[in-house]
């Protein structure tokens, strides 16, 4: 079920090219993001994280393909949406 509503999810070419190359799927990613598994940020931002869940703010969390490369996804504060995508691409 999850801690929060995704929304419409969306994704950037970047990402959909990086998630292609890697063989992996975007449901891998949204499964870790929406269970609390915010990958690979910090212990400040982990905790932004946790509060953001409560009281309805903005969702950050940070993964690697399985070729290395860096996705960020980030689920919108009123939960419109989710956007998969590449650091650079922000």
């Amino acid at each position: 079920m999850g801690l929060f509503k995704l929304g419409q999810v969306v994704a950037t070419p970047g990402a959909l090219d990086a998630l292609r190359a890697a063989g992996q799927a975007p449901a891998d990613f949204l499964s870790r993001h929406v269970n609390g598994d915010w990958g690979n940020v910090d212990a400040h931002d982990k905790e932004q994280n946790e509060i953001a869940v409560r009281e309805g703010e903005r969702i950050l969390s940070s993964y690697q393909t399985s070729q290395g490369e860096r996705l960020w996804v980030i689920t919108e504060h009123d939960r419109s949406s989710t956007c998969i995508l590449l650091p650079d691409e922000y």
